[in-house]
C-alpha cells in the first residue's frame, strides 16, 4: 500500500467479481405491472434555452442535496449545444452550462468553464460539489476527445478542477479555475480503453463520475460508467468505482467494477448512489438500443439495484432492475435519470414523440417534469411529481 493510500473498513477486496445485471432479471420485466412515467406534453417540452439541454445535475452539498442559495434558489450543471437537424450530433458539440434554477424557473448562466480550459474537445456528464463555508467548487466530468483534435473521437477521460462561486450584478459565477487534473486513468486488467471509433450506443464507455459519502463512514467511493475488459461480447456495460484516498478526496484509487452486465447491455449510465432508510440505492439509465439485439431487451430507462454494503450484494430492484421506464406510446420521451436524496428525479426530454429515425425525431432539449420514488427495501416505485 502506497502512503496515500488507506485501509477502508468494509470495502470490497480487488478480487471479488462484480455483482451481475443478467439477461434472467430482464426477461421477468414482461411478466411484471411496470411502472411507466407519464406522457410528457408540448407545454412540458418547452424549452428553457435556445441551446439544446441534455444530461444535469445539481451543484450539490457533500451530502448530494442541491446546494441551497440566498432564496433557496440552487445552481445546476448541464450539458447543452446548439439544435442539429440530428439530434446526435449535440454530442460532438457538448459543453458543460451553468443554470439557476429558482421558483420561477431555469435561468441559464452560460458555459460553466473557461474557454480553452478543459483538456477535451468536448465535456461530457459528470457532478459538482460546494463547500458553502468557502465557496468552493469541485467540478468532476468526462472530458471527451482532445483540444484541437482533427477528427472528433470518443476517447473518454475523468478530470477533477476547482473554481470557487462568485456573484456579480449578472448572477452567480464560477471564477479562479484551477487545479485541472485527471483524477483516475483505465486499468486495462478491468476496463477498456475508449480511445477508438464508433458511434452514439455504441462507443465504449469511461465517464459519468459521481461521488458519493458514505454516512456510515465518512469514506468516498465514486461510481462511473465503464466497459469491461477482456470481454467476448459487445454488450460488455459495467459500472466501475474508484475509492478517495482521504476525507478531502486528495487522490482517487481505481476500484473493479461494482456491477456488470457483460454480455446483456453496453452502457449503463451516469451511475449514482443513494442512501436511504440504511440502504444503498444504486441507479442508472440505459436504452433499449444498447441491449444486445439476441435479446431479452428492455425497455428505455431508470434502472436500480440495493444493497445493504456499498459496493457489492447488489440485488436488481423490482427483482429485474427496472424502477420504471418511459410510456409505450412515448418510448424515448426522456433519459438521464438522476435520483436525489429526496427521492424526485430530474431528467430531459429527448424524442418526445417518439420516433425512431433522425428525421422522425424531435428533440426536446430541455428539462422534463420531476417525478418522485418512494423505495421499501427491494421495491422501487413511481408515485407522481
Amino acid at each position: 500500500m502506497s502512503d496515500t493510500e488507506i485501509s477502508i473498513p468494509g470495502r470490497r477486496s480487488d478480487f471479488e467479481t462484480p455483482s451481475r445485471w443478467t439477461a434472467a432479471h430482464v426477461a421477468g420485466i414482461a411478466a411484471q405491472k411496470v411502472n411507466h412515467a407519464p406522457v410528457i406534453d408540448a407545454l412540458a417540452a418547452k424549452p428553457v434555452s435556445s441551446l439544446g439541454l441534455w444530461d444535469a445535475w445539481p451543484v450539490q452539498r457533500a451530502d448530494g442535496r442541491p446546494a441551497l442559495l440566498d432564496g433557496g434558489d440552487t445552481l445546476w450543471m448541464a450539458l447543452a449545444a446548439p439544435r442539429f437537424a440530428d439530434p446526435d450530433e449535440r454530442h460532438s458539440h457538448a459543453r458543460i452550462y451553468l443554470l439557476l434554477r429558482n421558483a420561477q424557473g431555469w435561468t441559464m448562466l452560460g458555459p460553466a468553464m473557461p474557454e480553452g480550459f478543459s483538456p477535451g474537445s468536448r465535456e461530457w456528464s459528470g457532478s459538482a460539489i460546494l463547500d458553502p463555508a468557502t465557496g468552493a467548487v469541485t467540478v468532476y466530468f468526462t472530458s471527451a476527445g482532445r483540444r484541437n483534435e482533427r477528427l472528433v473521437s470518443y476517447e473518454q477521460r475523468i478530470f477533477e478542477a476547482n473554481a470557487h462561486l462568485g456573484r456579480d450584478d449578472a448572477g452567480y459565477r464560477l471564477n479562479e479555475w484551477s487545479g485541472l487534473r485527471e483524477i483516475i486513468e483505465p486499468d486495462p486488467a478491468f476496463y477498456m480503453a475508449t480511445n477508438r471509433g464508433g458511434a452514439p450506443g455504441t462507443i465504449k464507455a469511461f465517464r459519468d463520475p459521481f461521488p458519493f459519502l458514505d454516512p456510515a463512514n465518512g469514506t468516498w467511493t465514486m461510481v462511473f460508467a465503464g466497459s469491461a475488459a477482456g470481454s467476448s461480447s459487445p454488450y460488455n456495460g459495467v459500472i466501475g468505482a474508484a475509492s478517495a484516498v482521504d476525507e478531502q478526496r486528495s487522490a482517487w484509487r481505481l476500484l473493479p467494477p461494482i456491477l456488470s452486465a457483460d454480455g446483456l447491455n453496453n452502457e449503463l449510465e451516469r451511475p449514482h448512489i443513494v442512501h436511504h432508510a440504511g440502504l444503498y440505492y444504486l441507479f442508472w439509465s440505459t436504452q433499449d438500443q444498447v441491449f444486445d439485439p439476441a435479446g431479452p431487451i428492455g425497455p428505455t430507462g431508470l434502472y436500480g439495484m440495493v444493497s445493504p454494503q456499498l459496493c457489492e450484494q447488489w440485488e436488481p430492484l423490482n427483482g429485474t432492475g427496472l424502477v420504471f421506464c418511459n410510456p409505450p406510446e412515448a418510448p424515448r420521451q426522456a433519459y438521464g435519470w438522476l435520483v436525489l436524496p429526496d427521492r424526485s428525479v430530474i431528467s430531459f426530454v429527448d424524442d418526445w414523440r417518439g420516433g425512431t429515425q433522425p428525421e422522425g425525431r424531435r428533440f426536446g432539449g430541455t428539462f422534463a417534469p420531476t417525478l418522485r420514488l418512494a423505495l421499501n427495501g427491494s421495491r422501487a416505485q413511481l408515485v407522481g411529481g
